[in-house]
């Protein structure tokens, strides 16, 4: 059970107020917008640069024999491989349910029979403005073919869920947001396993 943390101190980080926000760049999946920021008690006024995005979701993806479905893509950002779980831009007004069954079954043909959401994350609060959310699917099975866009490419790993945890502590899953799904579905595994 969750405790609520102690407070040391009485001081709380002021709100920067939003003077001004300027578009610098509108890219594909983002736009870069430059806020004019004061903060409220030094009256310091400073810019700040922001990617602003849809929602992502993540699709924590097991099969009835408890696999978990994994997919690994060339991401241009590091110039390598990664192993992620399935998921991707959420469509305007998606719910992220049916955002994360939409993924699973273009990336990998898998469709699964119950799904719920685990939780939403803030991938970069520093510099992004979105939230990825992360939905499990349960009783996943393969029922159609793939549905790639252009630019993707990908190959499907079925590991265990023990096996997933295990690339997961000896660095082989190294995607921020992937690690993050598996750490909310972790409980849930648990519990399935009757180890809580």
């Amino acid at each position: 059970m969750a405790r609520d943390m102690k407070k040391h101190d009485d001081v709380h980080p002021a709100a920067w107020e939003t003077l001004s926000r300027t578009e610098e760049a509108a890219c594909r999946v983002f736009s870069v917008i430059r806020k004019r920021c004061r903060h409220p008690v030094k009256n310091l006024e400073a810019d700040f640069y922001v990617l602003e995005s849809a929602d992502w979701v993540n699709a924590v993806a097991v099969t009835p024999d408890g696999r978990m479905i994994l997919v690994e893509q060339f991401r241009y950002g590091t110039e390598a491989l990664s192993l992620e779980v399935t998921g991707g831009v959420m469509d305007l007004g998606e719910d992220p349910i049916e955002a994360a069954e939409r993924e699973l079954s273009e990336e990998t043909g898998f469709v699964g029979k119950r799904a719920r959401l685990l939780g939403s994350v803030r991938p970069n609060p520093a510099i992004q403005s979105n939230q990825c959310h992360i939905v499990l699917i349960e009783g996943a099975e393969r029922l159609g073919p793939t549905e790639w866009d252009e630019n993707e490419e990908l190959a499907l790993y079925l590991p265990t869920v023990e096996e997933a945890y295990e690339m997961v502590y000896s660095g082989r899953i190294t995607h921020a947001l992937t690690l993050n799904a598996l750490l909310l579905y972790m409980p849930v595994w648990k519990a399935d396993r009757g180890a809580i």
